[in-house]
């Protein structure tokens, strides 16, 4: 049986069965291993992991933990909870209308962002003349539409993750500085912010970046000394605000103090800064990368929503799903009548009952003729949130062109 512990309470004997946390976080060669000492235990409380998965037919057993369906089923009642408050996301301009241009933005800012990771590398200063046109112009598509940008911003080439990376954060920000109701001059400021988050990597070896086996611990400081090298290279650059600073500097921190580079708590770590760090939590946990593979986002707003205890504040991470959806834009869901299908938008005030583009029908798996359906309007509703990888389908087929 799989159970949630409290990391203090694990003990030598125990397996674990998730250490509960993200691929870079940890040490571990894996996130499933038999602890076989209290140098082990010791290890993972001082990473600042608070709590962790045990499987007791592995190993020992802590008699009165929950299970992990009794978490699932908490964290869903959570989620239903939070679907009932509605989340202010006025539309401007028809879906339709906004979907053409926001893949032509999408794939400017993807070379955008490699340019200037190529700039930096090559010890060039970093163009704001190029940047701050792009910002605005993702801020407007956003503030049309946003369901038209997000969810492209979440598809990413796996070779190019560490820059598009920056662009999927920068969108996440932009709707969830809209959500907060910042004004749009503070939430420019946000998505320059998420822009230029990870900059610092372009300074850190290639071998690393993409490394697709665990860092050893020297690789591991290198990679998160990322954020202070951000820090140097924006420093003195022109039009890079406080706001942007903030969301640079911060979004490694946690309010429980287990974050880095500083290890700052509670409300020593900015609004900006907390804001960027869920961001990019959960733009990492969605995306495939080298050496992981990224999950449904409906599982991984349970992760942030799950984390939220110790790591995040919980009232920014309930506004945070609000402003993306239950079923977040993009997500590949498979209704009770068994079909699957892509959601293409979000439904105002309805958070369970997105418009869903249905094309495969899971129980006989074939495909079947697309068709959009509001599911505000018919009586089916959604089972479960899947993943891409495992029906073997092309995400970037089925989202609004």
């Amino acid at each position: 049986m799989i159970k949630q512990i409290r990391t203090e309470q694990l003990l030598p004997g125990m397996y674990i069965h998730d250490l509960n946390c993200g691929w870079l976080d940890h040490p571990f060669m894996s996130n499933t291993f038999f602890v076989r000492d209290q140098a082990t235990c010791d290890k993972i409380v001082n990473l600042g992991i608070r709590e962790l998965y045990i499987d007791t037919v592995k190993g020992a057993d802590v008699f009165t933990a929950r299970t992990q369906t009794e978490v699932n089923a908490e964290l869903e009642r959570r989620l239903q909870e939070i679907a009932q408050k509605q989340a202010d996301k006025p539309v401007v301009v028809e879906l339709r209308d906004e979907a053409a241009r926001a893949r032509r933005l999408h794939g400017e800012a993807n070379k955008l962002a490699r340019l200037v990771l190529d700039d930096v590398r090559l010890g060039q200063p970093i163009r704001m003349e190029r940047v701050e046109p792009l910002v605005d112009s993702m801020v407007e598509s956003l503030f049309r539409h946003q369901d038209a940008l997000l969810p492209l911003a979440r598809l990413k080439n796996l070779d190019d993750y560490n820059f598009e990376h920056s662009v999927g954060v920068a969108a996440l920000l932009i709707a969830f500085g809209r959500a907060m109701k910042q004004p749009k001059e503070v939430i420019q400021e946000l998505a320059l912010g998420g822009l230029l988050h990870d900059i610092g990597k372009a300074n850190v070896p290639e071998s690393i970046l993409n490394k697709p086996s665990k860092l050893t611990d020297d690789e591991f400081a290198k990679m998160k000394s990322h954020v202070n090298e951000s820090l140097r290279l924006i420093d003195g650059v022109p039009g890079v605000g406080k706001i942007a600073r903030q969301v640079i500097a911060e979004h490694h921190e946690r309010i429980d103090g287990s974050g880095y580079p500083n290890r700052l708590q509670g409300r020593d770590i900015s609004l900006y800064g907390q804001m960027a760090a869920i961001a990019d939590v959960y733009d990492a946990m969605t995306s495939d990368k080298v050496y992981n593979r990224g999950m449904p986002p409906t599982q991984a707003l349970k992760k942030l929503l799950e984390w939220s205890k110790h790591h995040f504040d919980p009232q920014l991470v309930q506004t945070f799903i609000r402003a993306i959806g239950i079923y977040p834009t993009g997500a590949l869901v498979r209704l009770e009548s068994n079909r699957l299908g892509v959601v293409i938008e979000q439904n105002e005030g309805k958070l369970l009952e997105p418009v869903v583009r249905v094309f495969y029908h899971a129980g006989k798996q074939h495909y079947l003729p697309p068709e959009i359906v509001d599911l505000g309007k018919v009586q089916d509703r959604i089972a479960s949130c899947e993943s891409f990888e495992k029906w073997k389908i092309d995400p970037h087929q089925w989202l609004p062109a």
